[in-house]
């Protein structure tokens, strides 16, 4: 009788790309650009970008295998309803991904972990799409719970 062999232990991807802190310099880089965009800074109301930094920070550690920070703050993500009060058109997903792409390449991440985490981030933004350019966003002027049950 043969003793089965150990099995490799798996890590997530959160652990794979170097944790809470890869997510950190995503996410300050991002909001660095998103603080000097004419047409994203509009849609973030804080005076400071400090919760919007940590609750997409939290989200994609929570998204990629990290803690459940996240969902214990926030609950459900329901991204598309979360963003239904902004218009997310065309020329403002561009600018995301604008600034998403570089935040991205600065952290020199290993060829496969960068496509999956640029392919999901291309894929969120795209259908996020609420709106034609110039157009008001469906929930505009409704605001956002914190919590959704």
């Amino acid at each position: 009788m043969t003793t089965p062999s150990p099995q490799p232990e798996q890590i997530s991807f959160y652990e794979a790309v170097g944790g809470h802190e890869t997510f950190v310099r995503l996410v300050d880089r991002f909001y660095d650009g998103v603080a000097e965009d004419p047409e994203l800074r509009p849609m973030y109301p804080e005076e400071d970008l400090t919760g919007a930094k940590h609750r997409l920070c939290t989200f994609l550690e929570q998204y990629w295998g990290g803690p459940k920070t996240y969902g214990a703050e926030r609950g459900h993500p329901r991204l598309r309803m979360r963003h239904a009060v902004f218009p997310v058109s065309p020329s403002a997903r561009d600018a995301w991904l604008r600034h998403m792409r570089d935040a991205l390449d600065t952290l020199e991440l290993a060829p496969l972990h960068e496509q999956t985490l640029w392919d999901y981030l291309d894929r969120a933004a795209h259908s996020m799409l609420n709106t034609v350019d110039g157009g008001e966003a469906p929930a505009a002027g409704q605001t956002i719970p914190d919590q959704l049950s």
